[in-house]
């Protein structure tokens, strides 16, 4: 998975429960003054400038603070600061006063001026930088007004909503990172106090918070006196914890949703959880360099069937290549791929210069027609079921299609260095569509991160119009640039998956994997 991606997927909302029974389990049962979550893997290094994966940004939302929340609406609240002012280049935030780190030390303008200092240093190596943060993000901070100032040399859209991944590092753990390998420094309503590598994390309610979205503090009775995250390895596990209120809550993508669903005691809510897309190889001299075959290999897919087989029957029809909540929320989709039609895509095929022969597999200038996709191991049978579903619509039509499943070490390997496929299934999982534009346009790999190998300038033109308006402003061009990518068939969006939200005697927001800490509600509590 080339390297915007993988970030990219690591912000979005991939979080998913797991299980391994133990552990922490016991200290953050149900009642009491405990909120416990399953997370599906160990955060890991919990230095915000590292992060990876859903599991580390999940764990550090409880600890850190941001300059803005996002709600789930997609509305930007307040966060460490109160008002902002954005431009194109440019966003000032006016900071609350009195914030205060974990460890007591003040939390100022230099303070967060700090931050993005380290995070763009080419020696910290922040595997964010230029995916989530902006290349040449640029911080001036002034302690005496209480504003900081974050810009970039060339317009950047969104770049108030990127501050949202921003987690804001003070006291102790400014001065000596070391400390964050294991430990948290930061000015949220929860501070780590426990660390079980493997198996769970325990966080302690600030009494003192008062900062939170909207002026939200942690005084309210009924919060938890603290939250332990969980490490469980499955959903099966994980929804045994669940059922047996050994945990307060978890997230299921899979069919243990089922065993959740409907189980008096227990809320339900299920939300969209990323797009799930195919792409075509378009270097040259490739079957997918050719817009009529790309064309013509669609219309032989029933894609509502595909998406059935890739979701288990779960998922939804997808709206666009951003998760929710988007700054930019149009149906990108609808009207913009092929339908279904076996007879059409063999003619197309034929006209253009494809013909049968013998064993069926079609030719053009003595070279057959070989697809060779490739996709993850870890999509288990689903995802292997799914990619023999494509190879059976293709070889109907005549395609010789050779599967190949990889683990994820693999994987990367042969997406952006052998670049040895023809057809990827790359479910992309982005929060900003600025973060698209490494992976669609731009430099092929290996010089860069467009590994399809894509050239839109339809796409180009959208997006470079889109870049010099700020936020929202530019969102008819951001729809005008993911509906120009779909009508040449360069990506094709499948379904969304979705993500179950379980929990009894509980309430809490998370959103893009991301608490809001403050809105965690233990059920009876305080009366």
């Amino acid at each position: 998975m080339n390297r915007a991606r993988a970030v990219a997927a690591g912000v979005a909302v991939s979080l998913l429960a797991a299980g391994c029974g133990g552990g922490a389990g016991q200290a953050g049962s149900a009642g009491g003054d405990a909120f416990s979550f399953a997370i599906k893997s160990d955060p890991g290094l919990l230095d915000p400038a590292q992060v990876q994966n859903t599991a580390t940004y999940t764990a550090l939302s409880l600890a850190y603070d941001s300059l803005v929340n996002i709600a789930p609406d997609g509305r930007v609240t307040s966060g460490l600061a109160k008002r902002w002012d954005v431009g194109p280049s440019s966003v000032t935030f006016s900071l609350r006063r009195g914030v205060t780190c974990a460890d007591g030390s003040a939390v100022t303008a230099s303070t967060v001026a700090a931050n993005v200092a380290h995070l763009t240093d080419p020696a910290t190596r922040s595997p964010a930088y230029g995916v989530v943060v902006p290349e040449g993000l640029a911080a001036k901070a002034d302690d005496a007004a209480g504003t900081v100032t974050l810009s970039t040399p060339r317009p950047f859209a969104f770049i108030l909503q990127s501050t949202r991944y921003l987690f804001v590092v003070c006291g102790a753990g400014l001065r000596d990172r070391s400390l964050l390998k294991d430990g948290t420094s930061g000015s949220g309503p929860f501070r780590l106090t426990s660390a079980l590598p493997g198996r769970g994390y325990t966080f302690t309610r600030r009494p003192d918070y008062t900062w939170g979205p909207d002026g939200a503090s942690t005084d309210d009775p009924a919060m938890p006196g603290s939250v332990v995250l969980e490490v469980v390895g499955s959903e099966s596990t994980a929804a045994n914890l669940l059922l047996s209120h050994r945990v307060n809550a978890a997230q299921f993508a899979g069919p243990d949703r089922a065993r959740v669903t409907g189980v008096p005691g227990l809320t339900t809510s299920t939300v969209p959880n990323g797009t799930q897309e195919f792409f075509f190889h378009q270097g040259a001299g490739r079957p997918g360099h050719d817009p009529a075959v790309r064309g013509a290999l669609l219309q032989a897919v029933d894609l509502g069937d595909l998406g059935a087989i890739a979701t288990g029957g779960t998922g939804r029809p997808p709206t666009g290549l951003v998760m929710r909540p988007r700054p930019c929320p149009g149906d990108t989709v609808a009207g913009h791929l092929p339908a279904f039609d076996r007879r059409a895509a063999e003619a197309a095929l034929e006209a253009a210069g494809w013909h049968r022969s013998g064993g069926g597999v079609r030719r053009k200038d003595g070279k057959p027609l070989v697809l060779r996709m490739i996709y993850g191991t870890s999509g288990g049978e689903t995802m292997a079921a799914t990619a023999e579903y494509l190879a059976d619509a293709w070889q109907r039509v005549g395609a010789d299609v050779r599967l190949r499943a990889l683990s994820d070490a693999a994987y990367g390997e042969v997406e952006t260095v052998t670049q040895d496929w023809d057809v990827d299934w790359a479910p992309l999982g982005v929060t900003l569509p600025t973060q698209l534009l490494g992976t669609l346009s731009g430099p092929f790999t290996p010089d860069g991160g467009n590994f399809a190998h894509l050239t839109n300038r339809a796409y180009e033109r959208a997006t470079a119009a889109a870049s010099r308006l700020p936020g929202s402003a530019g969102c008819a061009d951001w729809e005008r640039s993911e509906r120009a990518l779909f009508d040449s068939g360069d990506l094709v969006p499948v379904v969304d998956k979705t993500l179950t939200t379980a929990a009894h005697d509980a309430t809490f927001r998370i959103t893009a994997g991301l608490f809001d800490p403050t809105s965690i509600r233990m059920e009876g509590a305080g009366k």
